[in-house]
């Protein structure tokens, strides 16, 4: 489910549920998490994040365990220790990064995105709304108008339209991810440590309102989600009603 190979002192952690897209479940979201913990106790400088196959990562689970309510914190937990971490974790966006994979690749440090790489967080076509962390670190990253193109506009952000606004920080295959780690391992693993703890200090982990939460939990239990989930199994389109 997860590869991990060592070369010098970076760490490469690969998605390896080709069949699904290598998309999360429980399993894989703790494999990660404690890939990348076990990473900076053995004493590596830095973490490469990737996927098998032709996508990045399609996101959570539908046909499995992504909907019960231990999948949120799961994952959650994972993209939290992705940023606590000391060292950086670059993500090696080889293909399509969808809903919890864009979350996966906005936790990450540095993103190297392959031409045919893309972001997409289709959150209204499934009824649901996301955290205010994914909201606001993609905003941050990506730019406020960027970010609402994917939020509220439902599209999809292409890789050499990532790199213009700066969400991909370059373009490139996971040789080039490699590269590039690889050459940041010489840096200072202080001086890269104080920078992770600012850059990750942007308001993303702010608490939310209680008009915030409270509008969050109602698209988790809106009959909207319900519905949504009923199209996808019949393969339409949904049809909502706002409740």
């Amino acid at each position: 489910m997860i590869g991990h190979t060592r070369d010098g002192d970076v760490v490469t952690l690969e998605l390896q549920r080709p069949d699904r897209r290598n998309a999360l479940n429980s399993e894989l979201c703790l494999a990660v998490q404690r890939g990348v913990e076990q990473a900076e106790r053995d004493g590596a400088r830095v973490v490469v994040i990737t996927g098998q196959g032709t996508s990045f990562c399609a996101g959570a689970d539908l046909t499995g365990d992504a909907f019960p309510e231990h999948f949120g914190q799961i994952l959650e937990e994972m993209l939290t220790a992705i940023e606590r971490v000391s060292i950086p974790v670059v993500a090696a966006i080889n293909g399509p990064a969808v809903g919890a994979g864009t979350q996966l690749a906005i936790a990450c440090d540095l993103r190297v995105v392959a031409p045919g790489g893309f972001f997409e967080i289709p959150s209204t076509r499934l009824g649901i709304a996301v955290s205010n962390w994914t909201i606001r670190r993609l905003a941050a990253l990506a730019g406020g108008g960027v970010a609402r193109t994917i939020l509220i506009g439902g599209e999809r952000v292409h890789a050499d339209q990532a790199y213009t606004c700066g969400l991909a920080n370059k373009l490139g295959d996971v040789d080039a991810a490699m590269e590039w780690a690889l050459s940041i391992t010489a840096l200072a693993p202080l001086a890269l440590k104080h920078l992770k703890l600012v850059f990750n200090d942007d308001g993303a982990h702010d608490v939310p309102t209680s008009e915030q939460a409270a509008a969050f939990e109602a698209t988790w239990s809106s009959e909207d989600m319900k519905e949504a989930r009923r199209a996808r199994t019949e393969k339409r389109t949904p049809k909502f009603a706002g409740r």
